[in-house]
Formats: C-alpha cells, sequence, structure tokens
C-alpha cells in the first residue's frame, strides 16, 4: 500500500501539529499546516475561494502530511488520502493544551502557523475550542462514517492510542 498521502484533523489543541511532524519525519513525508495556508498576517482571513484552490494545488502532489480541519476541503482531502487520522482528544486536554501553547508562544508566531500571526491568549478561542465536541466533531464523524473513508480512517483519543500508532506506523505503511 504504501503511505504517502496523510490527513491530520481533530479539534484545536489536539496535537495535530505535533503528529504530523512526528509522522513527516518518520515517513520522510512534507508537512503542511494548514493554518499557515490559511491565514494572511495580523490574522487576516483570505478569500475562501483562493484558500481552497491552494489547498487542491498542495493535494495534487505525490506526498503529504496535511494537518488541519477546514472542512469545506475534507471531501477532496480525504479522496486524495491514504491514511486519515482523527484525534478525538477530550475537552479538558484540548482546552489545556490551548492554554498552555498561547501563554508558551505569545508574542511569536508558532512554526506552524502563518508569518505575522503573533500567538496571543484570546478568551473567544478557548470557548472555541470547548464547543468544539458540541460543534464540529459531529461533523467529523460523519465524514469518517462515509465508506470511502471509513476503510483508510484511525481515530486516537489519548496519549497511548497515539504512541501505539505510531510505533505501527512503519507496518502500515509497507
Amino acid at each position: 500500500m504504501g503511505l504517502h498521502r496523510i490527513m491530520i484533523i481533530g479539534g484545536a489543541g489536539s496535537g495535530k501539529s505535533t503528529l504530523a511532524r512526528q509522522i513527516g519525519e518518520r515517513l520522510a513525508l512534507p508537512v503542511i499546516h494548514l493554518d499557515a495556508v490559511f491565514w494572511q498576517p495580523g490574522w487576516v482571513e483570505p478569500d475562501r475561494d483562493t484558500f481552497n484552490a491552494k489547498v487542491r494545488r498542495i493535494i495534487e502532489d505525490e506526498s503529504w502530511v496535511i494537518e488541519g480541519n477546514y472542512s469545506a476541503t475534507w471531501p477532496e482531502r480525504a479522496a486524495r488520502a491514504d491514511l486519515i487520522v482523527f484525534l478525538d482528544i477530550s475537552t479538558g486536554r484540548r482546552i489545556y493544551r490551548a492554554i498552555h501553547r498561547s501563554l508558551t508562544n505569545y508574542g511569536k508566531t508558532r512554526q506552524d502557523m502563518a508569518p505575522g500571526c503573533v500567538e496571543k491568549f484570546d478568551p473567544a478561542f478557548i470557548k472555541w475550542v470547548a464547543d468544539y465536541r458540541w460543534r464540529g466533531r459531529p461533523k467529523t464523524l460523519r465524514l469518517l462514517e462515509d465508506p470511502a473513508v471509513a476503510d483508510k480512517a484511525f481515530t486516537l483519543r489519548n496519549k497511548d492510542d497515539i504512541s501505539n500508532f505510531l510505533a505501527t506506523l512503519d507496518r502500515l505503511g509497507q
């Protein structure tokens, strides 16, 4: 089979960027952080059609690890992906990570973010993180129920699931 195109989705703070880097290093695949593709300096949102066209060009490549939600691009990414990983991490853990990330990187631009998007502490963002369980997760679960997707999808719920997944990644890629 070989793993050349891997899609990682999950709520903010679930560890998508970290897992993408780990997989990219392990399988020597380029890693694409969709937040870095989406955002423009100063946290300016792009025209959606322009962003979607950028994603279409990226997924035409033969190999990638793409992390990020942006559900409007799911169907095309999922169709091209060899593997889909859903990080279904608890709300409390994701909130903790989002707050920790904001405080640790405060005033700096993270490596998985677009240039000029300086990290800040934003209570509205923390609420958005908390609301994912009811807002974004149901949409993700529906995506994963699609028969065209279900056979290539993995749901990881905690550190042990992630460790076990990474330990078997070499075997999956053969």
